[in-house]
């Protein structure tokens, strides 16, 4: 079990950290990016969907084709953890070693592409999060949130689906 959640919680967190250096660059180095959240949770949860088959593999090859619902969730809420582990370590040494600034800039790209009446809630609001952003655990709980819900929703689905009697 431990090489299949360590194989396939890399794999996904590669994928993962790569499509948030990506975005994180596009943002960084054009001031007219304009993101799409839906679209980029789409991206996070087709990219999550990997623990599917990665339960799916350890039930077949590990498990005779039997897996409990517990069993399965397990399977895929490690491999989630390690998932957006490595996402939060390449994300956060990216952060402060190639675009420290990224900040001051995710911070003008919000007040931006905010409505004309919420520009001074948003610029106080982005302000408070860059205060917070200052403390290394915060930036690590942040960071881990950005996709650790996303992927154990994706395990809780995918156990339900893999579990077999």
């Amino acid at each position: 079990m431990k090489k299949i959640i360590l194989i396939f919680g890399l794999v996904i967190g590669a994928i993962l950290a790569a499509n948030a250096v990506i975005h994180m660059n596009m943002m960084y180095s054009n001031p007219d990016y304009k993101g799409n959240d839906v679209l980029g949770y789409a991206t996070l949860v087709i990219i999550f969907s990997l623990i599917y088959f990665g339960v799916r593999n350890y039930r077949n090859n590990h498990l005779d084709g039997k897996i409990s619902f517990l069993q399965a969730f397990k399977a895929g809420a490690l491999i989630c953890l390690v998932a957006s582990t490595i996402y939060t370590v390449i994300g956060l040494l990216y952060y402060y070693l190639f675009v420290p600034d990224f900040i001051d800039v995710f911070t003008e790209y919000v007040i931006r592409n905010s409505a004309p009446d919420e520009v001074e809630a948003k610029t106080a609001q982005m302000a408070n999060f860059k205060e917070m952003y200052k403390n290394p655990l915060f930036a690590i709980f942040i960071t881990y949130m950005e996709v650790l819900p996303i992927g154990m929703i994706v395990a809780l689905f995918s156990a339900f689906f893999v579990k077999k009697k």
